[in-house]
């Protein structure tokens, strides 16, 4: 989202007069929020708002930087509380990796944000919260989130190069949002994020499933077949790490969608199935075709050199046929391939103006060994369990506090 920081500072101002506006009633100084004993003035709303639509804009922009700043007071306190406090070299160390992920030094960050209005501190603020709330969480939680050489060597069974002799295969559920549009993006991550928080088991993820979900799926609650998960595009196969049972994935970017996947069982038997390092495919498009136009083109064909005999005498965008890296294939058609073996067909790409016939040519499997980095697993598997332990915390913490306007 920092990337977006390029874009030219006044139409930036131009998009920030409604919620900074609704931000300074009673005046800029004037208290907002009070968090136990803690005010949040209208100036410190005004200001999240400024910072936030420099980093990328979120639907619903006023209650995130209030929910923000509440949730920074919590952590705050709780770092005081337990006599945790964050060093200026640490801070400054933050505010320049922070910077980093734009391109840009410190004070090039600064510069840049101060033409839209944010002040040097509330940068400084922002991250002082966020170094505070790591250190909290792994004074509480260090211990407990230590990972296991077992855990570890599970980890690499289902996700090294050599898934294969493992033949691991999950068993997912899905919930496709629709997001083809401002508005119904800003609608899908609004839900997506109360999902997450409110989904507490497979009954609930499924009921969910049936009631927002887009997908062909959604009947059966989400729920699809096992699949190997060297087939699993890579975002996802690697939050799968670190799922466990009835757990659900941070949410996935498709194409026009968000998606969320509920990990409900794993196995490590079965046939071999390399991963994949490429995939071979091809789309037929059928424009304002329905699925039984799309089924009469897969009736004539067996593998992708067939649909050439379909697509003669056609404009040649009807017939795509591509050759990528596994990482490089846009996630939705990743999806729909990980369920298909060579010559299947899906067609879950299709939309009411367009029938797709997607057919997995080939993949080309990774038989090498590779390097087994451990150690990377292990601080991926503690940053999993910091995360989750960290997100409990914070709400206990919320939940006992007493939040009001003034």
């Amino acid at each position: 989202m920092i990337r977006r920081m390029g874009l030219a500072v006044a139409a930036v101002l131009a998009l920030m007069g409604a919620g900074i506006a609704s931000a300074q009633q009673g005046g800029s100084f004037a208290p907002r929020m009070i968090v136990n004993d803690r005010a949040i003035t209208n100036f410190e709303v005004e200001q999240r708002i400024r910072f936030l639509r420099l980093l990328g804009n979120p639907p619903q922009i006023e209650k995130v930087a209030l929910d923000g700043l509440i949730d920074d007071r919590l952590r705050m306190a709780e770092a005081k509380r337990l006599g945790i406090a964050v060093s200026p070299e640490q801070i400054e160390e933050g505010m320049a990796e922070f910077a980093s992920r734009a391109n840009l030094s410190t004070e090039q960050f600064i510069a840049a944000i101060a033409q839209g209005g944010v002040a040097a501190e509330t940068f400084r603020d922002f991250v002082e919260a966020g170094l505070a709330w790591r250190e909290v969480v792994r004074a509480r939680f260090g211990p407990r989130a230590q990972i296991t050489e077992a855990e570890i060597d599970r980890a690499l069974a289902i996700t090294s190069p050599r898934a294969a002799a493992a033949g691991a295969q999950v068993l997912l559920s899905e919930i496709v949002l629709r997001a083809d549009t401002p508005e119904f993006r800003a609608e899908a991550e609004r839900l997506v994020r109360e999902l997450r928080a409110s989904i507490r088991n497979e009954a609930d993820f499924a009921a969910a499933a049936r009631q927002y979900s887009v997908s062909r799926s959604r009947g059966e609650g989400g729920r699809m077949g096992w699949l190997p998960l060297g087939n699993l595009p890579p975002a996802l196969a690697g939050q799968v790490l670190t799922l466990r049972p009835g757990q659900v994935s941070e949410p996935i970017e498709l194409e026009n969608a968000i998606a969320l996947f509920q990990l409900r069982a794993l196995r490590e038997g079965g046939a071999a199935t390399p991963e994949a390092v490429s995939v071979e495919y091809a789309r037929f498009l059928i424009p304002g075709g329905s699925l039984a136009d799309a089924m009469r083109v897969s009736a004539r064909v067996d593998t992708c050199d067939d649909l050439y005999g379909v697509a003669k005498g056609l404009p040649e965008d009807r017939l795509v046929r591509e050759v990528l890296p596994v990482a490089q294939v846009p996630q939705n058609i990743a999806m729909e391939l990980a369920r298909l073996d060579e010559g299947e067909v899906s067609y879950g790409l299709s939309t009411p103006q367009m029938a797709v016939v997607l057919m997995l040519c080939a993949r080309t499997p990774d038989l090498g060994e590779g390097e087994i980095d451990r150690q990377a697993v292990r601080r991926q598997l503690v940053n999993q369990r910091l995360g989750e332990y960290a997100e409990s915390y914070l709400a206990e913490l919320k939940a006992d506090a007493i939040i009001r306007e003034p």
